[in-house]
Protein backbone atom coordinates (compact mmCIF):
# COMPACT_ATOMS: atom_id res chain seq x y z
CA UNK A 1 0.00 0.00 0.00
CA UNK A 2 1.09 3.51 -1.00
CA UNK A 3 1.64 5.98 2.07
CA UNK A 4 -0.46 9.51 0.80
CA UNK A 5 1.95 12.39 1.22
CA UNK A 6 0.12 15.51 0.73
CA UNK A 7 1.51 18.24 -1.88
CA UNK A 8 4.23 20.78 -0.65
CA UNK A 9 2.41 24.31 -1.86
CA UNK A 10 3.93 27.19 -1.01
CA UNK A 11 2.02 29.89 0.89
CA UNK A 12 1.43 32.09 -2.47
CA UNK A 13 -0.03 29.29 -4.24
CA UNK A 14 -2.52 28.33 -0.84
CA UNK A 15 -3.54 32.17 -1.09
CA UNK A 16 -3.89 32.40 -4.88
CA UNK A 17 -6.30 28.67 -4.57
CA UNK A 18 -8.07 30.45 -1.88
CA UNK A 19 -8.92 33.46 -3.80
CA UNK A 20 -9.55 31.52 -6.92
CA UNK A 21 -12.30 29.62 -4.60
CA UNK A 22 -14.32 32.67 -3.53
CA UNK A 23 -13.93 34.07 -7.06
CA UNK A 24 -15.40 31.24 -8.25
CA UNK A 25 -18.50 31.46 -5.48
CA UNK A 26 -18.67 35.43 -6.34
CA UNK A 27 -18.94 34.27 -9.79
CA UNK A 28 -21.91 31.78 -9.85
CA UNK A 29 -23.97 33.70 -6.85
CA UNK A 30 -23.12 37.66 -7.31
CA UNK A 31 -21.59 37.78 -11.12
CA UNK A 32 -18.73 39.78 -9.26
CA UNK A 33 -15.19 38.16 -9.07
CA UNK A 34 -12.15 38.60 -6.96
CA UNK A 35 -8.14 38.72 -8.64
CA UNK A 36 -5.16 37.98 -6.70
CA UNK A 37 -2.95 41.03 -7.61
CA UNK A 38 0.42 40.74 -5.63
CA UNK A 39 1.67 39.14 -1.95
CA UNK A 40 3.85 41.83 -0.53
CA UNK A 41 4.75 39.93 2.80
CA UNK A 42 1.89 39.82 5.00
CA UNK A 43 -0.15 42.33 2.11
CA UNK A 44 -2.20 40.37 -0.23
CA UNK A 45 -3.12 42.96 -3.00
CA UNK A 46 -6.39 42.24 -4.55
CA UNK A 47 -9.02 43.73 -7.18
CA UNK A 48 -13.10 43.03 -7.10
CA UNK A 49 -14.29 43.03 -10.81
CA UNK A 50 -17.56 42.48 -12.36
CA UNK A 51 -20.98 43.27 -10.44
CA UNK A 52 -18.44 43.87 -7.44
CA UNK A 53 -16.39 46.79 -8.75
CA UNK A 54 -19.47 49.06 -8.66
CA UNK A 55 -21.77 47.50 -5.35
CA UNK A 56 -21.70 49.31 -2.62
CA UNK A 57 -20.85 46.57 -0.33
CA UNK A 58 -17.80 45.61 -2.08
CA UNK A 59 -16.06 47.15 1.20
CA UNK A 60 -17.53 44.45 3.21
CA UNK A 61 -17.16 41.46 0.09
CA UNK A 62 -13.94 42.36 0.21
CA UNK A 63 -13.23 42.98 4.42
CA UNK A 64 -15.61 40.15 5.37
CA UNK A 65 -15.82 37.23 2.95
CA UNK A 66 -11.89 37.86 1.42
CA UNK A 67 -10.33 38.97 4.13
CA UNK A 68 -12.40 36.76 6.50
CA UNK A 69 -11.69 33.95 4.83
CA UNK A 70 -8.19 34.27 4.22
CA UNK A 71 -7.27 35.01 7.77
CA UNK A 72 -8.78 31.69 8.78
CA UNK A 73 -5.86 30.45 7.18
CA UNK A 74 -3.13 33.03 7.13
CA UNK A 75 -4.15 34.97 10.25
CA UNK A 76 -1.18 37.69 10.02
CA UNK A 77 -2.79 38.40 6.24
CA UNK A 78 -3.99 42.10 5.32
CA UNK A 79 -6.35 42.15 2.43
CA UNK A 80 -6.62 45.59 0.34
CA UNK A 81 -8.05 46.42 -2.54
CA UNK A 82 -5.70 47.62 -5.45
CA UNK A 83 -5.79 50.33 -6.77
Amino acid sequence: MTEHVAPNYSREEHIRALIEQISAYIEQFHHGSVELVSIEGEIIKVRLGGACSECELSTQTLQGWVAGTIRQFFPDAIVIAAE
